[in-house]
């Protein structure tokens, strides 16, 4: 199924770019993600939180379709050719790499940046919080704008 920001208009979006392969920034963070979502109550119906990876070789729909209920928050993953998700990186301020890593799955892991991003309801970017920005503080600044 394809995806464009059409689908999400209206709805604040948080999205996260990681790969489902990540020993601990990527759970880490959607597990924030979830927290905020569950902290959120009536009003996360107008927040959709997103997971992009940065990995399409080994992160499928398959794949996806495992790992993003797992944190149990209506997460959507997506996943594209490599050529997609290019494309999509260059639209938002981050960076992603392959890493050789003989220790890791498939020989490689990823670096990448592990901001969390908020788009408001119109897709217009709004804000980002650092990787270790606690769910209490995310979903004060997020439900001081919704």
């Amino acid at each position: 199924m394809v995806q464009t920001e059409e689908g999400f208009a209206g709805r604040w979006m948080l999205v996260f770019f990681g790969f489902t392969n990540c020993p601990d920034v990527c759970p880490t963070t959607l597990s924030e993600v979830a927290a905020v979502m569950d902290g959120l109550g009536d009003d996360a119906a107008k927040v959709q939180p997103i997971f992009i990876t940065i990995d399409p070789e080994r992160d499928t729909p398959a794949a996806l379709a495992e790992y993003v209920p797992l944190f149990d928050a209506g997460i959507i993953g997506l996943t594209g050719t490599p050529e997609q998700i290019a494309a999509t990186s260059e639209t938002f301020p981050i960076f992603f790499e392959r890493v050789e890593e003989a220790a890791a799955p498939d020989g490689y892991t990823m670096g990448h940046t592990s901001h969390l991003f908020l788009f408001d309801p119109d897709a217009g970017f709004a804000d980002s919080w650092p990787y270790g920005t606690s769910a209490e503080e995310i979903l004060a600044d997020l439900e001081e704008r919704i």
